[in-house]
Order: C-alpha cells, then sequence, then structure tokens
C-alpha cells in the first residue's frame, strides 16, 4: 500500500495554529501526523488524496497562516522505517508503559502495551490519546463491556482490556486502522476485543456499559444519538479529538437531548477530553 505525506513548513506559526490545521486535516482523511524541525507531516492513504480537496480546506486559512508544502508519495515499507526512527516510549500516569516492538520491556510499570502503528492512529503521543488512556487508567472498567470508536491502532481498547474490561469492540472506518487494531491486540495477547470495519451502521445491537470515541467534533455531534441507543443506564462515555471552545459545549449540548450529561473534562495544549454519564 501507498501513502501520500503532505509536508508543512513554517516561518513562525502558534502552536494551536497548527492543532487546528491538523484537525481539518484529519477531517478529510489524514490519519497520522508527525512533527518535523519546521512545521508536521501529515499521511493520507493514496486512495483518500484529493489535491483539490487539500486546497479547499487550506483556503480557510489563507491571511492567517503563512506556510509551504510539498507533497511526496511514499511506499509503507518507508513509512515504517521512518516511523521506526521516530517513535519514543511513552510512560501515562507512571502506569502504563507504551512501547514498539524494538523497544526493551519495562516490567516496574503496572501496565505495558507494545503498539505497531503502521498508518493508524493512536501511539498515545497525541495529547488527545494521551488524556483517554489517562480516564482509562483512573476509571472502574473492571468486568465492564466497552465500546471503542475511531479506535486507530487499538491503544484504547487494549488498555481498557489489560485493566479487567470484559468484552471490547473496536470500530474504525479505515481498513488500515482495523488490521492495525487486530494486530496489536494479538501482541498484547488481548483475546477479548472485537475488531469491526466501518462507521456508526457496524455497532452492534448491544449493551455497553463505557463507549470511547476519540474522533473529532463533527463526526462526535453525528454519533451521539447512536451511542445513548446501546449505552447502559449510568453508562460512561469519553470523548475526546476537539477543543474547549466551542466544541466542549456543543458536544454538551447535543449529548444532554439523550440524557447524557457532562461530568467533567481534561485539557493538554488546545486538546479536551470529557467525560459524560447517561441517566
Amino acid at each position: 500500500m501507498q501513502y501520500i505525506q503532505v509536508t508543512f513548513h513554517f516561518n513562525k506559526v502558534e502552536e494551536y495554529q497548527k492543532d487546528l490545521l491538523i484537525d481539518e486535516l484529519a477531517n478529510i482523511g489524514y490519519n497520522t501526523f508527525e512533527d518535523t524541525q519546521d512545521g508536521f507531516s501529515a499521511f493520507v492513504d493514496f486512495d483518500h488524496y484529493s489535491e483539490s480537496q487539500l486546497k479547499e480546506m487550506l483556503f480557510q486559512f489563507e491571511g492567517e497562516l503563512e506556510y509551504t508544502y510539498t507533497v511526496t508519495e511514499i511506499a509503507a515499507e518507508n513509512w515504517n522505517e521512518e516511523w521506526e526512527k521516530n517513535f519514543e516510549p511513552l510512560i501515562i500516569d507512571e502506569q502504563c508503559y507504551v512501547r514498539a516492538t524494538f523497544h526493551q520491556p519495562q516490567p516496574q510499570y503496572k501496565h505495558e502495551i507494545v503498539i505497531d502503528p503502521k498508518m493508524a492512529f493512536g501511539t498515545g503521543h497525541h495529547q488527545t490519546t494521551t488524556m483517554m488512556m489517562q480516564y482509562i487508567l483512573s476509571a472502574d472498567i473492571s468486568n465492564k463491556d466497552i465500546l471503542d470508536m475511531g479506535c486507530g491502532t487499538g491503544i484504547l481498547a487494549i488498555l481498557a482490556a489489560k485493566r479487567g474490561a470484559k468484552k471490547l469492540v473496536a470500530i474504525d472506518n479505515d481498513e488500515v486502522c482495523y488490521l492495525s487494531a487486530i494486530e496489536n491486540s494479538a501482541l498484547n495477547s488481548i483475546e477479548n476485543i472485537e475488531a469491526i470495519c466501518g462507521g456508526k451502521e457496524v455497532i452492534p445491537n448491544a449493551a455497553f456499559d463505557t463507549i470511547l470515541a476519540n474522533i473529532n467534533r463533527n463526526i462526535l455531534l453525528d454519533q451521539i444519538s447512536t451511542y445513548s441507543n446501546v449505552l447502559n443506564s449510568g453508562g460512561s462515555i469519553y470523548f475526546s479529538g476537539f477543543y474547549e471552545s466551542p466544541d466542549l459545549d456543543m458536544i454538551t449540548e447535543e449529548c444532554q437531548k439523550f440524557g447524557i450529561h457532562y461530568i467533567d473534562h481534561k485539557k493538554i495544549g488546545e486538546w479536551v477530553a470529557a467525560h459524560f454519564k447517561k441517566d
């Protein structure tokens, strides 16, 4: 499989401006991002790349951002080599150690997760994934049935499984992510995760105690009604992939329509993760 790498170069840029651009790129299918010395690179599956769509999205930043960008076609094996050079192990709340297969184990941590992301989103390094993992580490999910929407590498479902979740369904509409979730579950000897490729239409007709959804604001707003149908009374939803203003208020308002109420939220930089609970 081949990919398109779009690398942005900035003379001067604020961190929140980069985050806004990354969010818009994610909305049009870019699912992996990598910092560079003067900007960042964004990756998208070759078949999903559209030059006209990219230019149309970038038009909204005219006059606000000064940048140049280059577009490069790369093979999957080249991406994997580049990823191995840049992926450093990560420690979440001194409890969870996230590493790749080529890093040494660190048994002093309570939980260890081995991740081979390929082109899938979710190594824990992005602020949204980090905050979701923090929620999982502090939540009572033992013996719970859990739905992980937009699962990416499967890292959130894997951590939940390690914390004692009973049954997990991990869904992503990107086939690379779907396959990555299966492979990473096997790498971590997790057998109670069912991976499914698709969107909200493939959510099983089942009852879940907890829903994890690290996607983006627009998709979350569209899917909240579906989540409400499969979430048990008293169940929790943990959302991320959006900003505090105006996104959190919009999501809170939509949740209230379905008896799902805001509990609290975390914030790293401009990114937010939030906990909601159903009546």
